[in-house]
């Protein structure tokens, strides 16, 4: 069991802590603020034994900690890992894993370094349906377009349009559309094509921060479009159109709770292979390969994490979208 100290206590951690000791993992300590206490002291009474800290030095003092699941607001992500690692802890990060590619490379420096395990968890690489949709690609012939829609409005831009700016669309916190549900579509499309050779992006942006958009990936032999929306909302569509077929999944990609294959013959089949939890398949994949000492795997999945990093990166700037961490 990968005895873990998790950061934060927001409504992930909320999601996760009921579950995880099914994973592989035994929760062993949980790190709020002091302004937080009574929550935190909450959840350690319940899942942790009792075990909780106030600051995050505290926790990453605690040697019975051995990996620290970070999951507190965007723009804190790089130097919570930073500190976890320089500790000697292995890590599971909330994604996005940093908020730009200079911060993701200098993690993944800092990991291999010390020889230690660094997750970003994106749910969408490790569900069984997307691996199966990667399997069908051969069967659509050669693709020619692919189209994803992740639009969800959000009860937070109710607040941001009463004035009220939360770290959900804080540019100060690394917020906005293209860090959050982009991030899923921008993992599935990298996930599944790898490096486009151009992005753009065309974002709807209000007080500094982008409320939603249109990014365009440019494959060379196909091109790509990723539509994401936190003021406003649409069904969830992700199409991949070849010569021979296409493929149609209409849950969004942190779900990917199924996919249709069409065939120009007429012919279709429908697969749904996902668990009841979406967050199952990752967290027992990385205990997996931490009982395994896999550094290897572990590495392979991290620079993978670092090209979406680089790819959402140069997406932003194009729409001049500039956070703090851009500048440091």
């Amino acid at each position: 069991m990968v005895r873990l100290g998790i950061a934060g206590t927001g409504i992930i951690v909320q999601e996760v802590l009921p579950l995880v000791s099914q994973w592989g993992y035994e929760p062993v300590a949980v790190c709020g603020t002091p302004a937080t206490e009574d929550q935190t002291k909450e959840l350690a009474d319940k899942y942790t034994n009792g075990v909780y800290y106030n600051t995050y030095a505290d926790m990453l003092k605690d040697a019975n900690v051995e990996c620290i699941y970070v999951a507190v607001p965007n723009f804190l992500h790089y130097s919570f890992v930073r500190d976890a690692l320089a500790a000697g802890k292995n890590v599971i990060c909330e994604k996005p894993l940093t908020s730009n590619l200079r911060e993701a490379q200098e993690l993944e420096k800092a990991a291999k370094e010390a020889n230690l395990f660094l997750y970003e968890a994106i749910t969408t690489v490790y569900l069984p349906t997307f691996k199966k949709t990667k399997e069908l690609l051969d069967q659509i012939g050669t693709i020619k377009l692919v189209s994803c829609n992740f639009s969800n409005y959000s009860r937070r831009y109710d607040a941001f349009r009463a004035g009220t700016v939360l770290p959900a669309f804080d540019p100060k916190k690394s917020g906005g559309a293209l860090m959050d549900i982009g991030l899923y579509n921008l993992a599935w499309l990298i996930g599944l094509f790898g490096e486009p050779k151009s992005v753009r992006y065309e974002a709807n942006i209000e007080r500094d921060i982008d409320t939603s958009g249109v990014m365009t990936l440019d494959y060379g032999t196909f091109k790509a479009v990723s539509v994401a929306a936190k003021d406003c909302s649409a069904p969830w569509r992700y199409v991949i159109q070849g010569t021979e077929g296409y493929l149609l999944m209409d849950t969004p990609a942190n779900f990917c709770m199924d996919i249709k294959i069409h065939r120009n013959d007429g012919s279709e089949e429908k697969f749904e292979l996902n668990p009841e939890s979406r967050l199952e398949c990752e967290f027992r994949v990385f205990a997996k390969q931490m009982a395994e000492n896999n550094l290897k795997s572990c590495y392979e999945a991290l620079a993978e994490s670092v090209l979406v990093s680089k790819v959402q990166t140069a997406a932003r700037k194009d729409a001049g979208i500039v956070f703090p961490a851009d500048e440091a």
